[in-house]
Formats: C-alpha cells, structure tokens, sequence
C-alpha cells in the first residue's frame, strides 16, 4: 500500500488503555501457557496498531510542521501516549511476573524481559505530567527550528536549504552562508536557551520523583542500555581522545595544507574538503534515487526487493521543503510492515550519505519486519546504528554512479569524514554527561562547558568569534538530539567504530564483509548489541585496540590515497 493511502483515524487511548489493564488481569489468571501466549500475542497486535498511528502522526506532522491536522494530533499523542504507558506497564509488571515466564523465555528468548525490566525502571505514573511537558518542548524546538526563515544573497532558506551555501568552494560565499545560519541561532538564543533550561530541569525532577539521583541513570534506562553502562562510555571517550582526536587532527591540517589555511581553521573552512569544492552528487534528485535503486538492485536479492517496495510504496520524503522539520530519520509502520524514511535533500554530499545512511535502518527493519515482539525488529540504538553507517560504506563500488567524476573526493572525504565525526559525536555526549550532573547550570555555563569541550575535542576550530554562535564556542543547540534524545550520541560513535571495521574489511573481501553485515542485521533486535557483534564475528568498540586498529588502518589509507588531479 502506498504511504499516501494509509488511514488515519484517532484512536481512543482511554479505552486503549484500559483494554491493556484488562490484558495484564488476564495473564495473571492464565490458567497454562497457550493460553498466556494467546493473551500476549492479543497485546502485541493491540501495540502493533497504536504504534502504526503515532508514527503516521509524527511522519506527516514532520514532513509539514504548518499542517494544522497533524499539529492536533501531535499535540493529543504528546499528551496521551505517557498517560498510555502506565497501562503498557501494568502488562510488563504481569508479564515479569509470570508463571509462565521461562516459556516465553524458551521461544521469545530472555531479552524481551531484560528490556521489559528496563523499562520498568524508565517509568512510574508519577513522572506523567513530566512526560507530557517533555514531549510538549521537544516539540516546541522542533517547529522553532524547522520555522527558520534564512535571508540570505537574493532568497530565503531554511537551515536544511542553505546547507549547500555552506559548503560552497566560493570562500566568501561560504563564510557568510555560516555566518547567516549563526545569526539566526543567536537571534533564536533566548528561546532555544529557554526550552533546554526547561528540560533539563525537568528530566532532572523525572529522576528524582523515580529515586535516583538525577537524570543519567534513569537517561541510561530510557535509552534501553542492556548490556553497557557509563563506566563503558567514559572508557569509550578516553579512547577516542588517545586515538582519533590526533588522527582526526592529522586529516584537518592536511586539509589547511590544501586549502591555503592557516590552521587551526573556522567552522566555515573546516568544511570545505577540497579547494574544488566538496563532492556533489550528479545530476537531478531523480538522479539520486536511480543511482540508489542501482546500488540496492546489484547489492544484493534482498537489498533489490527491499528497496523496490520503497520505492512503489512512495515510503521516502527526501527534499527539503517549506515547513519540514530538519534532519532524517527511519522509523516503521507497523500494520504495513514496513519502514519509511524521511530526510531533507539538499544537493550536497550528504544526499547520498543519508539515502545510503536510513535505507541501512530501513532495509533492517524491512528483514525484521514480521518478528515477535514487536520490539525485537529493531536492537538497541547503537546497534540500530551500525546497520546505517555501515551501509554507507557498501556504497562506495556504486560511487560513480552517485558522484560521476567526484566520486573519487567522495571516498577520501567519507571515509576522512567518518574520523571526523566521532570526536565530536563523543563530545556531545560528554556535554550531556556534565549538563544532566549539574542541572543547577544556566544557559551561560553551559555555553562556557560546549566551549572547553571544543578545546578537548576539536582542536582544529578556530573560536575567535567570527561567526555568531559557531564562531563564539556555544554551536551546539544546533544539535536536536540534545534536546530531543538525551544521551543518543554516543550510539553514533560506538556504530561508526564498528562500520569502520567493515570498511577495512570492505578493503580485502567484499563478500564476506556483506556476509557479515547480513549476519549482523539477521537478528534483529533478538540480541543485545555486544551479542550481536560476537555472533556476526565483529569485535567491540569497547575494546580500545579495536579503536587503535581501524584508526591505523584508515589514517594509512588516506595518507596513500592518490589525489593526483583533485585541488
């Protein structure tokens, strides 16, 4: 069925509600297991249908912030589905406490109940009121910043629309694209100050009324972390600072080398790979799609049939458009199982990298779509992750066909990239770390702490306050994920540790990395992250030698890599 043609119609959460509660009393009183499992798998399709809903209402109402329709019911789901989840706990207390617990454990395996333990601990009616205001805000940051209206030369951009402005090879056309995107945040400062204050504080008192601390740990169990904790994380970030910040500095002063600049560089020269210009995809946005639809169709038979059905389904919004909410996602619709992606193509690089990136989460979601539970088509966020970025990198025999002749600063600039991104990735993870532990910060300390980051970081930025915000060290409310996902970055970074072991496979047998990658993305969610590594052969990012290893590998790469030719 195509996206267009699916219904929408609002369901009665109340009644859904209590339909649930009256579930949970029936597993308690199941008298065998056939009888347990019937009632289980009755919620299951209750949760399949409820979960298609809100996901048709946050699609549309992402695709067209300004759809009056869509704001509506955005705004009844905010408030009613954390009304709706402590009915949905009422069933997971029962199914914990189940006689029958060790048979589903024999045919659903013990992680649904691990995950439900986690989940259990992420939520009580009290935080309730919290959990509305939460979604209320993110929503509010969501509309603020897909309502930009960015003057710029003779036209108006939104801030997906003046990415390629961004990028531009022009050197004063760049600077002033950045320096028009900074004012605008600066502009906005006070309310994009205001509404991360609020939620901070906000969480924090959600982790107190819950009995912890503050926010991390419960941040820790909302995220579904089953099978690493902080500790792990701080170890993470060690590594990356002792391994790919120098690698990752290496690659920015070659860049200065090659583009005349004295380094360190701003924000604006930074992003400029080549003194050319960055690599673009050729052609039309049509162009793209058909080059996608060549990659997916020669990957592999499951690729070609997967992205087929996208593509007849209409389950992709890509362009950048009047009132879109900014970034990309993949998310599923159950009843149809299927994935739908949503992006904001622009004409640049990161057209092919977010077509390659969410068909990744996609085509794992389309392989998983028919499992039970429901929560086991997709793992943890961070093993989402690898499936994505990962793909990215299968792409790079297909580069010419995305890139034409550009398809060779394609491969050095990914893969240069992808060393690039995880320290700063890490760095917002840290800033959410010290943001969630000291809540009593105000937006001027926080501000200061995004800037010491910098320092730690990304020493190649320039802070010299010559493009507002970017330019003064406080960027990063640029980052929705600090607003709308707590402590969901990190995944970014362990993910693109684990592609970059694909990619140096990719370098000696293609057809095992893809044995791998399907081994890996088979699972579904039936594993937790780290099992999900060991049981595809794959080591952890964990591990600090498996970060010491691929950075090798990848700065030998790109200091051999022939750029005979490319300015």
């Amino acid at each position: 069925m195509k996206f267009s043609e699916m219904q929408y119609t609002r369901p009665d959460l109340d009644a859904t509600g209590a339909e649930l509660t009256a579930l949970a009393e029936k597993l308690e009183k199941a008298e065998n297991y056939g009888e347990a499992k019937a009632i289980f798998l009755e919620k299951e399709e209750l949760l399949r249908h409820i979960d298609t809903l809100s996901n048709l209402v946050s699609i549309r109402h992402s695709i067209d912030t300004r759809d009056e329709f869509y704001d509506k019911e955005q705004d009844y789901w905010n408030a009613k589905l954390p009304e709706l989840s402590e009915h949905e706990q009422k069933f997971d207390i029962a199914m914990l406490g189940s006689r029958f617990r060790p048979d589903f454990e024999s045919e659903y395996g013990d992680l649904m109940f691990i995950n439900t333990e986690l989940s259990v601990k992420a939520f009580s009616p009290k935080i309730i009121p919290e959990m509305q205001k939460e979604n209320d805000l993110t929503t509010r940051y969501m509309k603020l910043i897909a309502s930009a209206q960015i003057p710029f030369d003779d036209g108006v951009y939104t801030l997906s629309q003046l990415a390629p402005f961004k990028d531009s090879a022009d050197d004063d056309v760049r600077l002033r694209a950045w320096k028009a995107e900074g004012q605008w945040f600066k502009d906005n400062k006070s309310e994009l100050d205001d509404i991360y204050d609020k939620l901070v504080k906000l969480r924090n008192r959600m982790g107190k009324k819950l009995g912890y601390k503050g926010y991390t740990e419960l941040g820790y169990y909302r995220m579904g972390r089953n099978c690493y904790d902080k500790k792990d994380v701080e170890k993470f970030r060690s590594a990356v600072i002792n391994y790919v910040v120098p690698v990752a500095d290496k690659i920015f002063r070659r860049q200065a080398k090659r583009l005349k600049k004295e380094y360190p560089m701003s924000f604006a020269d930074n992003a400029l790979t080549f003194r050319s210009g960055n690599p673009k995809p050729q052609g039309s946005f049509d162009d793209t799609v058909k080059a996608g639809k060549k990659f997916y169709d020669e990957l592999s038979p499951e690729t070609s049939e997967f992205f087929n059905v996208m593509l007849d389904n209409e389950l992709m919004d890509l362009l950048s458009t009047e009132g879109k909410e900014g970034g990309g996602y993949c998310t599923s619709i159950a009843d149809y199982e299927v994935p739908f992606i949503f992006a904001n193509f622009n004409g640049t690089q990161h057209d092919v990298e977010v077509m390659t990136h969410e068909a990744g989460h996609a085509f794992a979601a389309y392989t998983n779509r028919s499992r039970v539970p429901l929560s086991y088509i997709w793992p943890s966020m961070e093993a989402c992750e690898v499936h994505s970025m990962s793909m990215e990198f299968m792409a790079w025999p297909w580069a010419e066909d995305f890139f034409g002749a550009d398809a060779r600063k394609y491969r050095y600039a990914h893969l240069a990239d992808a060393l690039k991104f995880i320290p700063y990735g890490t760095m917002v993870d840290h800033f959410q770390h010290v943001v969630y532990e000291h809540p009593e910060f105000g937006p001027d300390e926080r501000h200061y702490l995004w800037r010491d980051l910098l320092d730690i970081y990304m020493p190649w930025q320039r802070i010299d306050g010559e493009i507002p915000v970017y330019g003064e060290g406080y960027g990063w409310q640029r980052q929705q994920h600090i607003y709308n996902s707590p402590f969901y970055y990190i995944d970014y970074c362990l993910a693109q540790t684990v592609s970059l072991e694909f990619w140096a496979l990719l370098q000696e047998d293609r057809k095992k990395a893809w044995d791998k990658y399907m081994a890996y993305t088979v699972q579904g969610g039936t594993r937790t992250f780290t099992d999900l590594l060991k049981n595809a052969g794959l080591d952890s990012p964990f591990d600090e030698k498996t970060l010491k290893s691929v950075c090798e590998k990848a700065e030998k790469w790109l200091r051999s890599y022939d750029l005979t030719g490319i300015e």
